[in-house]
């Protein structure tokens, strides 16, 4: 994404979330969206491709802390007057020169701000080198996960290695635009795109999450169950007892990474069924008749009989 688009854009909007949202929130809703807009799901729409663009850039923004908040504040020092949104001489504003650049980053915390208000408001002359130019890849879940090796348009191949996440961007150093005067090159950087998987997701150490569906019984008395992985399925053994939420982990099942492979993450979800036979019924009564834990018990304390209750 340019920084004028970083800038300008509400990516609050386009990912349909407020800007109190917390990060599962936005989470949800960029899953919900990116399997909406995926390319591959519709190869009949070109408008889909540039949705699922825009829909990625922004939960590459604000699915991380940091860069959430360095939008945040530009978004805030904006509306106040800042950048070409106020940048007015005589008018209120604040006359901004390239000196001032720097500062800027050390107000918004570093982090390349000062470079970005020099791209997206037209300053200049600070940097020799040529520029840096951006594109973008397109992985399934797998891919990603796995890593992959993939050729842009002008014939380059780059090595995506296992483990990068969604809004990833890789540095290929020396492929942007040459210098002027013979200076050196800049930097070419690949964003990655990766399409959301209907079972698994992964975790920023490189653990792979899947969610795990048991009947109560199970979850009661304990079971081995099959539980899938990238690679063949492994036995997972559910403690008698389980609650729903519970998370199991198996070693070095998970996404491989430079320095080491991370686990599977197994969230355990009690299923309670919807309907029951009149014999599943009767079971059930007659466990709950001899079954006299209360599980609100550390409740009574908080608990009244009401007005009309008590008379």
């Amino acid at each position: 994404m340019a920084a004028r688009d970083w800038l300008e854009k509400d990516l609050y909007k386009v990912l349909g979330v407020s800007e109190t949202s917390t990060k599962d929130e936005i989470k949800r809703a960029y899953r919900k969206l990116a399997q909406k807009h995926h390319p591959d799901a519709n190869k009949d729409d070109a408008s889909a491709e540039e949705r699922f663009k825009e829909i990625s850039e922004a939960h590459a923004v604000l699915s991380n802390d940091e860069k959430r908040k360095e939008y945040d504040e530009v978004r805030r020092y904006a509306a106040q007057g800042g950048g070409p949104f106020g940048f007015h001489p005589g008018r209120g504003g604040t006359r901004v020169t390239v000196g001032d650049v720097g500062d800027l980053g050390d107000l918004f915390g570093g982090a390349g701000i000062g470079d970005l208000f020099e791209e997206a408001f037209g300053f200049s002359g600070r940097r020799r080198r040529g520029t840096d130019r951006e594109t973008e890849v397109f992985l399934d879940f797998e891919e990603a996960v796995l890593g992959s090796t993939v050729e842009l348009g002008d014939g380059t191949r780059v090595r995506i290695p296992p483990g990068v996440t969604d809004g990833g961007r890789i540095r290929i150093a020396g492929k942007g635009e040459p210098g002027p005067g013979g200076a050196a090159p800049g930097d070419l950087y690949v964003r990655v795109h990766v399409a959301p998987h209907a079972v698994f997701s992964q975790s920023p150490k490189g653990d792979l999450i899947v969610h795990l569906p048991v009947t109560f019984t199970e979850a009661a008395l304990g079971a081995k169950v099959q539980v899938p992985t990238l690679d063949g399925a492994v036995t997972v053994k559910v403690p008698p007892g389980t609650r729903s939420g519970k998370t199991l982990r198996v070693k070095g099942k998970g996404v491989a990474r430079k320095n080491g492979t991370g686990d599977l993450l197994v969230v355990i979800e009690v299923e309670v069924p919807q309907k029951l036979s009149r014999k599943e019924k009767e079971l059930l009564e007659q466990f709950a008749a001899v079954h006299d834990a209360d599980p609100r018990k550390h409740l009574e304390h908080l608990i009244r009989p009401s007005s009309k209750e008590a008379s």
